[in-house]
C-alpha cells in the first residue's frame, strides 16, 4: 500500500496556489497514486461553512476570534478528511493549513505567536505536514495577479499592502524556522517554471512514486 503523504501549499494572495496544485495532483494521479485534493478553510462541509463567515462576511473579527474559526474548521477538516485519507494511503494536498493561520493571524494582525502554538497542539497534534511548498512573491505583484482574477477580492485580499507584506515576512520565517518541512519556491517566473519546481521538491523531499 502507498504511503500516505501531506503536502501542503501556503503563500500571499495571487501566488498561483490553485493552479499550481492542480498540475501536481494531475501528474500524481498519473503515476497511480491516490489523491486527495482539500482547501483551508473548508474541506469538509462544516468547514466550509466557517470559511464563508471569515471570508465573505462584512463585518470584521478580533485576531484571536479569526484563529479560534480556523482552527474550529481545521479540527473539523483533519477529521472529516485528512486523517482518513492519509490512514488508507492516500496523499492529501491541501491549499493552505496552519502556516496561514500562523502568517495571517499572527505576523499579520498581530495575534500572539504562543496563543497559535498552543491551539496547533491541541487541534493539529501529530498530523504535520510531510512537505510544505511557500510561494513566494512580492506582494505588489501577487495583488495585481489576484485583482486581475474575475472573482470577486475576499476581505483578506482586500486589506492594505503593509499586511501582505508582513505575510511574506511571516512566511520566510515560518521556512527558516522549519527548513526539513518547507520549500520556498520562487512564484515570480512562468507557470511551467514554478511547475517544475514544485515538482523537484517533491520528488527530492518524498520520492516514492514521485520519484519514478
Amino acid at each position: 500500500m502507498t504511503i500516505g503523504r501531506f503536502i501542503t501549499f501556503e503563500g500571499g494572495e495571487g501566488a498561483g496556489k490553485t493552479t499550481q496544485i492542480a498540475r501536481l495532483v494531475r501528474v500524481l494521479r498519473a503515476r497511480g497514486v491516490e489523491v486527495v485534493q482539500t482547501r483551508e478553510p473548508g474541506g469538509s462541509p462544516s468547514a466550509e461553512a466557517v470559511r464563508d463567515l471569515l471570508l465573505h462576511a462584512d463585518h470584521g473579527w478580533e485576531p484571536l476570534s479569526e484563529a479560534l474559526l480556523h482552527y474550529a474548521a481545521r479540527c473539523e477538516h483533519l477529521t472529516a478528511t485528512i486523517r482518513p485519507a492519509l490512514a488508507r494511503g492516500a496523499w492529501v494536498v491541501c491549499d493552505r493549513f496552519s502556516d496561514s493561520t500562523r502568517a495571517y493571524q499572527g505576523f499579520g494582525l498581530g495575534l500572539d505567536i504562543g496563543t497559535l502554538e498552543a491551539l496547533e497542539h491541541m487541534v493539529v497534534g501529530s498530523t504535520r505536514p510531510d512537505l510544505t511548498l511557500i510561494l513566494d512573491l512580492p506582494p505588489e505583484v501577487g495583488l495585481g495577479r489576484a485583482t486581475g482574477r474575475k472573482a470577486a477580492a475576499d476581505r483578506y485580499e482586500r486589506m492594505s499592502e503593509t499586511f501582505h507584506s508582513r505575510l511574506r515576512e511571516g512566511f520566510l520565517a515560518i521556512a527558516a524556522r522549519a527548513p526539513e518541512r518547507c520549500a520556498v519556491i520562487d512564484a515570480e517566473p512562468g507557470e511551467e517554471q514554478v511547475a517544475e519546481a514544485v515538482f523537484r521538491a517533491v520528488r527530492e523531499r518524498l520520492g516514492g512514486p514521485a520519484a519514478a
